[in-house]
């Protein structure tokens, strides 16, 4: 029986799409069910290749049904197959094509969410990409007014960020969680992700930075007056009077132990560099006037 035997039922969805001299309209609606059974009986055999060509198949057949959610669910699968067999760009792809169909939808947490899985997948394999994932996660949810789902994207995104040394960019994606909190109101949160910035720049012997970043921070109401803000002018005096002693201290405190991991194990290093540089870089920049508007 043809049933149970997926090439043949693959066959057979082929066939009923393939317009011919005879055949003038394909027949997507029983085609895309052939092609979801024959991609369930692959996976089960354990031939991904072949069950993430059918699941592909099946989305296709979806979105020429004009039911995009269902086109999205086989695409995510397509995906899953594609984990299976290291396929790591082709993760990316399929997670977007998903990612996509959502939005076609008007879905933007399960948009976002498809992109999330995808940067997760590719994390170690190719982390630009997963960061990249993960920007575009972030978007999809501030485009749609969501930010606070947003918290745990710009989280994962400012780790594989510190884990590539890309210490800037970290920063950048921290500051950009930061203003994401604003929005919501989430004054925690967002106190947390101004420090964790801070101690960013600092980590990459960036003072002129972490003040900058300081100074620009503490133009919001929320962080003036928090525990997050104590700790960071603490640190900076501490550099600027090369007080090694204090700026341990500093890093042990409660302010520093409630952040994320990944900003912890930075705060324990410091101070790193030069610190009679940075001393005196630090004091040459005391008269800076604040920028008010460079909070990006």
């Amino acid at each position: 029986m043809a049933g149970s035997d997926p090439e043949k039922l693959m066959a057979k969805a082929d066939k009923i799409t393939k317009l011919s001299f005879t055949r003038w309209n394909a027949d997507w609606r029983n085609a895309s069910v052939l092609y979801e059974q024959a991609a369930v009986a692959f996976r089960l055999a354990k031939n991904y290749e072949k069950a993430k060509l059918a699941f592909e198949k099946a989305s296709k057949g979806q979105e020429m049904l004009s039911s995009p959610w269902d086109a999205a669910k086989h695409m995510e699968s397509a995906a899953s197959m594609a984990k299976e067999l290291g396929s790591w760009n082709e993760v990316s792809d399929l997670y977007r094509s998903a990612s996509q169909y959502y939005i076609e939808c008007g879905r933007s947490q399960p948009a976002s969410d498809a992109l999330a899985k995808g940067a997760r997948a590719v994390a170690e394999s190719l982390p630009e990409e997963a960061v990249r994932l993960y920007t575009d996660a972030c978007e999809i949810l501030e485009e749609d007014g969501k930010e606070q789902m947003a918290f745990d994207l710009y989280r994962e995104a400012a780790g594989i960020y510190i884990k590539l040394e890309k210490y800037e960019d970290a920063s950048a994606i921290l500051l950009r969680w930061g203003l994401a909190a604003d929005k919501c109101d989430a004054k925690n949160s967002q106190c947390k992700a101004y420090l964790s910035a801070i101690l960013v720049y600092l980590f990459a012997h960036d003072f002129k930075q972490a003040e900058k970043c300081y100074n620009d921070c503490s133009q919001t109401d929320a962080f003036i007056g928090s525990d997050q803000f104590r700790a960071a002018s603490k640190l900076l005096s501490a550099y600027r009077e090369g007080d090694i002693e204090e700026i341990k201290r500093v890093a042990q405190t409660g302010a520093v132990s409630h952040l994320d991991n990944v900003i912890i194990k930075l705060a324990r290093k410091l101070p790193t560099g030069e610190l009679d540089v940075i001393k005196a870089e630090a004091n040459e920049e005391v008269g800076d006037e604040l920028d008010e508007d460079n909070l990006t």
